[in-house]
């Protein structure tokens, strides 16, 4: 085994560090790019909130028609979501609810879903050089709260 010095990548996400401030990074910005190419995103107008608000995607909305049904079944909509899912998992919570929602609907796309998914990959286009930093104050003591709501009671 040999020293290779410090990680700068892994799974596709940048790290930076900046031990002084006691500071790391997390960016996907180039996978950001790499998944917006692939669903030919990487042009498309930039979004500035991932969901649009009280946005109802129940079940029952959207393409009832047979031809629409069918458009809808030739959709990549589960490999967006799951593109979506792994940068959640990552480095981009601020996505975490608007792809909860749409990950609901995997078996029954209708058009009002397929819409958020896409309007979900234009925020993160306009926002692809955001990243989590994760840092600490070298002055303050580490602190671990941990908290549980577990009753038990019924």
């Amino acid at each position: 085994m040999k020293y290779l010095g410090e990680a700068a990548f892994i799974l596709e996400i940048r790290i930076y560090r900046d031990r002084s401030k006691r500071l790391t990074g997390l960016s996907q910005s180039g996978y950001m790019d790499k998944i917006l190419k692939r669903y030919r995103m990487n042009n498309s107008k930039c979004g500035y909130i991932p969901m649009q608000e009280n946005l109802d995607l129940n079940k029952t909305h959207g393409a009832l028609t047979p031809k629409e049904v069918k458009r809808m079944q030739n959709v990549p909509y589960a490999l967006k979501v799951g593109s979506i899912m792994y940068a959640v998992r990552c480095t981009r919570p601020d996505v975490a609810f608007a792809q909860n929602i749409t990950s609901h609907f995997q078996h029954n796309i209708r058009e009002p879903q397929w819409t958020t998914v896409k309007t979900i990959l234009k925020y993160l286009r306009n926002n692809k050089d955001m990243f989590l930093v994760y840092g600490g104050n070298p002055e303050a003591d580490l602190r671990v709260d941990c908290y549980c709501d577990a009753g038990f009671e019924t």
